[in-house]
């Protein structure tokens, strides 16, 4: 006998799952067309075709619903990047080139979580806290990989990995911050190609120096 209810094969865990998805999506379609200052409760809730109660089961304050966006938007991007690397041609650039351009597509190809992801996310306090931390899981991850495909997995941590692998995605976020603006004239290919050569660069240079 199961510990719950289910009603048309979905149980209450998966029906609550659907409305905070429903809820989520609500809010990046306010956000990608209005703003933040129009993501309220009743615009939520009308959005998700949902009654408030709904909400309040789900999220406690505006932050709780942009935290929760962000960080799916987050969880999607790192997939799509881990996708990409462990899938890509083993060449150095072919990797950087099929994770950057994974990770660019996934911001771009839908405005709305470029938004959320870059200007959104300086809206309040806790967000930028949220942004920096998020910075730092992706400089992260960037390092291991980055160790992993040089076969440094041996050598002693050494601070240069993750300088070099912070500079360069603080770097790509003020860049494509200001390339979605409108302030750098390129393509979003020459946007990728001269990111890839920064990567390729940067990381070619640390594998020579870190290598006995």
């Amino acid at each position: 006998m199961t510990g719950q209810r289910t009603y048309g094969g979905i149980s209450a865990a998966e029906r609550r799952t659907q409305r905070r998805t429903a809820l989520l999506d609500a809010a990046l379609d306010i956000l990608g067309a209005q703003g933040v200052d129009k993501l309220t409760v009743a615009a939520l809730c009308t959005g998700a075709g949902l009654n408030e109660r709904y909400y309040y089961e789900n999220f406690d304050s505006r932050d709780a619903v942009l935290s929760a966006l962000f960080d799916t938007i987050a969880e999607e991007l790192a997939g799509a990047l881990l996708h990409a690397l462990h899938t890509a041609p083993g060449s150095t650039r072919g990797k950087a080139h099929a994770a950057i351009t994974a990770g660019i597509h996934v911001l771009t190809d839908d405005p709305r979580k470029a938004r959320v992801a870059l200007v959104v996310s300086s809206a309040t306090p806790e967000l930028r806290t949220r942004t920096v931390h998020t910075i730092r899981a992706f400089a992260n991850l960037v390092a291991a990989e980055g160790i992993d495909f040089y076969g440094l997995t041996d050598a002693e941590p050494d601070p240069v990995i993750s300088f070099r692998a912070t500079y360069l995605v603080g770097g790509l976020v003020q860049t494509l911050t200001a390339w979605l603006q409108g302030d750098l004239p390129m393509t979003r290919d020459d946007l990728i190609d001269h990111t890839t050569d920064i990567f390729v660069l940067l990381g070619e240079d640390m594998a020579a120096r870190l290598r006995p």
